[in-house]
């Protein structure tokens, strides 16, 4: 209860404690509540399902292959030979791939690197030629429209009807296949590396132009980096293309290699040994290709 206290107007107000001002009443500090640490992060577990379509659909494709391999090959009057029999003729192929019994008596395994070694040459050769040639066609009108009409004649002529030309230059048939390797190889390599030169943004050209920069730092700084993805599509398609015309160019030179090594199966009608170096070429085309796309993912300026 409140009491009313009275006073004189000519008084000074009573002072007391029940007059005196209320103090203000602080609230008392509570403590702040500790932050809480962050959740650990959930452990993210194996994705079963995207390894399952991963790996699924692979899987059933060969054992589909194997299904109509084995199928077409029931019959006891079969010209070609069972999975079964020719899995066991790779075992023993893979079991020493590397003997040396001279020139014409090699394993399998000396034979793939004696044809990745002319792959490796013709390639390297056609690479050195192709991109620089693409670079100016794509960078200079005028030499495009010169080399456009001999390219466009070039390109779609068989790879193997230049092998009598290089055996005839060369006299020796491992340059020959070189030089097949070469010139089927440069085409994709030209092409590609001169659109991606024309497919340049004039707008960087236009900068360059007004940095008044020096032709060789708008190759390197410009045109590079713009131009490297077309450029290794074509490097890419050109792998192939080598390690297709391979195989067929060591067929009608001899010598060593995979495509001399189908052929000399052939001759002694071993057709076993002739589906396993079908299965070997194709996994080693693979293995090229997937090399090449991972080299392109990683010097990629997409990101």
């Amino acid at each position: 209860m409140v009491a009313a206290v009275f006073h004189s107007p000519g008084q000074p107000p009573l002072v007391g404690p029940e007059t005196a001002p209320a103090l203000a009443v602080l609230p008392t500090p509570v403590a702040a509540a500790p932050t809480p640490a962050p959740p650990a992060p959930a452990r993210r577990g194996i994705d079963l399902r995207g390894l399952w379509l991963a790996v699924l659909p692979p899987v059933l494709g060969v054992v589909l292959m194997i299904g109509i391999w084995a199928a077409a090959t029931m019959g006891a009057d079969a010209s070609l030979p069972t999975p079964g029999v020719t899995f066991d003729a790779a075992v023993k192929l893979f079991a020493d791939p590397f003997y040396d019994n001279g020139p014409n008596d090699q394993g399998i395994g000396w034979n793939v690197l004696f044809s990745l070694q002319r792959v490796a040459i013709g390639f390297g050769l056609a690479a050195a030629v192709g991109i620089p040639l693409g670079f100016i066609i794509g960078r200079f009108d005028f030499i495009g429209r010169m080399f456009g009409p001999l390219i466009s004649l070039l390109k779609p002529v068989s790879p193997l009807a230049w092998l009598p030309i290089g055996l005839l230059v060369f006299k020796s048939a491992n340059p020959a296949a070189v030089w097949t390797i070469f010139i089927c190889s440069i085409w994709p390599m030209v092409v590609n590396t001169a659109v991606g030169v024309q497919r340049v943004p004039q707008d960087y050209l236009n900068v360059a132009r007004v940095l008044n920069l020096s032709e060789w730092k708008v190759i390197t700084k410009i045109l590079f980096p713009a131009v490297l993805p077309y450029m290794l599509t074509g490097v890419r398609l050109s792998v192939g293309t080598a390690w297709l015309v391979i195989v067929a160019a060591e067929m009608l030179t001899g010598g060593v290699g995979i495509g001399f090594w189908v052929w000399d199966e052939w001759n002694n009608l071993n057709v076993k040994h002739i589906i396993v170096a079908i299965f070997v070429i194709g996994i080693v085309g693979l293995a090229l290709e997937q090399l090449l796309m991972a080299i392109a993912r990683r010097f990629s300026y997409d990101d």
